[in-house]
């Protein structure tokens, strides 16, 4: 029997509101923000229905979940033409052979940088054993830089060639910093509380799904043991602090082991800046025992004083390992693909570097090339035998030559093992993400990467993940076994350069195809740009009144999630 997982989405952005002095309209789902979660098993088919109520068109995209053989459900514009408004869609796919914490968010606009995020879990199915006690419950923590402004508002700044600047905040979980300096922080602001017994183990899994901020994760007087991140399961490490970059995510189990005469701070806040410009980017919450006895007070527990030892949080993130013994989706245990055996078939060194004038605005580039938003999805484009719609030319190094916009795309070659090398000559740390699969992170420095730095590859038990930083003046190696199907977003996490154009795709095709390797368009294919006059149906049409629908039509049906509550935030 198939098991199903139906979910109702609807998407607005005048049902919720923050208030941070003034009034702040964020896009909120089925009136939440941050948004419902979604929590399936492995191998759970998912359908999702999202309306639209924004005033332009949307795409939603499950960053991590890679959707195999399946890209006509990722959700960014390469893979789906948008949802306009006061339209709905349906997603519908499989969490083939996947675990792990995930989250999900709007991709086109700069809509992130407004909400429409939240989490997604991909749970262990009961015949595999997780590599720890059960935990005694499941805390989820969504953190990122906040802009009183919104999204409109963010992107026409970065349209008219200015940086964002310093961030507005820290959000934890959609609610500003409680109180815990009457100088920096007002009163009166709505900030999160998370109640736990005494004497219990959590998972908390950790997102950061802001602009582009790196964050220094830490719970008062409390040891984080990692235990996951982005769906493979780590060796089991404590930490009294951690850096979580953007798009990057996390699990830990925290114990409640300590004293309840207070409550503890849970703490976001920035890093790599200047402490005292950026001292109010920083998000505080509240750790609060059933049995305590006060609330939490005294100073934040500190970042860490790294100022001047750049290598603290790279040292870190290379301590961050695969748990060879352990089993994932599947029975078999996670070191058993022994990627550092297989010769690599290609090598790609995509450099980045800051912002460059290209026909007289601001653009963000990979290797000279700064990404053209397409008008219709690739793989849709070749299903219809369009021409000129995209370029196979992505240069494989750095060119010396002029940067230009273009739609050029990498044609990566199925089963082929390939390499990629992310040079940052940037001064500030990139975050790069890969749509469709997980990549194993074998190396990371400063300087600039050469195939000597081979050497220094971590051949063994390499961690397996979907985003990376890459530190400034630095690269990060990733290795990636090409064997799902599509067209796939490889893009800078940091919004606003993923906006200005950091980004391309992977198209993999198998010549040999018969059905078996990739899935065909959905019946419910949205079609634009030179295909648009093929959009003969209205699915807005039946979404009047979506939260008053019934549901009764569907079969299978496990689980439908639609929440409503209010969040108002100081």
């Amino acid at each position: 029997m198939k098991a199903i997982n139906l979910f109702k989405f609807l998407l607005c952005t005048n049902c919720v509101k923050i208030e941070t002095g003034g009034g702040v309209e964020v896009i909120a789902i089925n009136r939440n923000f941050p948004g419902p979660l979604i929590n399936v098993t492995t191998n759970n088919h998912v359908i999702v229905n999202v309306y639209n109520e924004l005033d332009e068109g949307l795409l939603m995209t499950w960053s991590g979940v890679e959707m195999r053989r399946n890209s006509w459900q990722d959700g960014v514009l390469g893979t789906n033409c948008p949802i306009p408004p006061k339209w709905n869609w349906t997603y519908r796919f499989q969490v083939k052979d996947q675990i792990g914490s995930f989250f999900y968010f709007p991709s086109l606009s700069f809509q992130r940088a407004s909400g429409g995020f939240g989490p997604f879990v991909i749970n262990n199915r009961e015949l595999i054993p997780i590599p720890f006690a059960q935990p005694d419950g499941d805390i989820f923590i969504m953190i990122g830089d906040w802009y009183t402004q919104n999204h409109t508002a963010l992107r026409a700044t970065l349209d008219s060639g200015k940086d964002l600047g310093i961030p507005d905040g820290v959000l934890i979980n959609g609610k500003g910093p409680y109180q815990y300096n009457t100088t920096l922080v007002p009163s009166g602001i709505n900030y999160e509380t998370i109640t736990v017994d005494p004497g219990k183990t959590y998972r908390i899994r950790v997102h950061n799904v802001g602009i582009s901020t790196s964050l220094n994760f830490r719970v008062q007087n409390h040891n984080l043991l990692l235990v996951e991140t982005e769906g493979h399961y780590t060796t089991q490490t404590n930490f009294t602090n951690f850096d979580i970059h953007a798009g990057q995510s996390y699990s830990f189990l925290l114990s409640t082991d300590q004293n309840a005469s207070t409550d503890y701070y849970i703490v976001a806040s920035a890093r790599f800046v200047n402490e005292s410009l950026w001292q109010k980017v920083t998000g505080v919450a509240i750790l609060h025992y059933s049995n305590s006895k006060g609330s939490a007070t005294g100073p934040l527990p500190p970042p860490p004083d790294d100022f001047y030892d750049k290598t603290f949080s790279m040292n870190q993130a290379r301590s961050v390992r695969q748990n060879t013994s352990a089993s994932g989706a599947r029975p078999n245990p996670q070191g058993s693909f022994r990627y550092g055996s297989i010769n690599i078939t290609d090598t790609y060194v995509l450099k980045v570097t800051s912002l460059v004038p290209i026909n007289g605005t601001n653009r963000a580039t990979i290797n000279g090339i700064s990404f053209l938003k397409p008008d219709v999805p690739f793989r849709l484009a070749d299903q219809h035998q369009l021409r000129g719609i995209y370029k196979l030319d992505f240069p494989s190094k750095p060119m010396n030559r002029t940067p230009i916009i273009d739609r050029s795309i990498i044609n990566a070659t199925y089963k082929g093992f390939i390499e990629i090398i992310l040079q940052n000559n940037d001064t500030t740390i990139q975050n790069f993400h890969l749509d469709g699969y997980s990549f194993f992170v074998v190396g990371m420095d400063y300087g600039d990467w050469s195939e000597n730095s081979r050497g220094s590859y971590n051949k063994w038990d390499a961690i397996s993940r979907c985003a990376t930083q890459v530190f400034p003046g630095g690269w990060t190696a990733i290795l990636i076994s090409l064997d799902n199907v599509g067209s796939w977003n490889l893009r800078a996490e940091n919004l606003d350069r993923w906006y200005l154009g950091q980004e391309t795709y992977l198209r993999i095709v198998n010549p040999e195809e018969n059905g078996e390797t990739e899935m065909g368009a959905p019946d419910n294919v949205l079609f634009c740009g030179p295909l648009k006059s093929l959009q003969k149906w209205n699915p807005g049409s039946s979404a009047a009144s979506p939260l008053g629908h019934s549901l009764n039509h569907f079969t299978l049906l496990l689980g439908l999630f639609t929440l409503f509550f209010l969040i108002l935030a100081g």
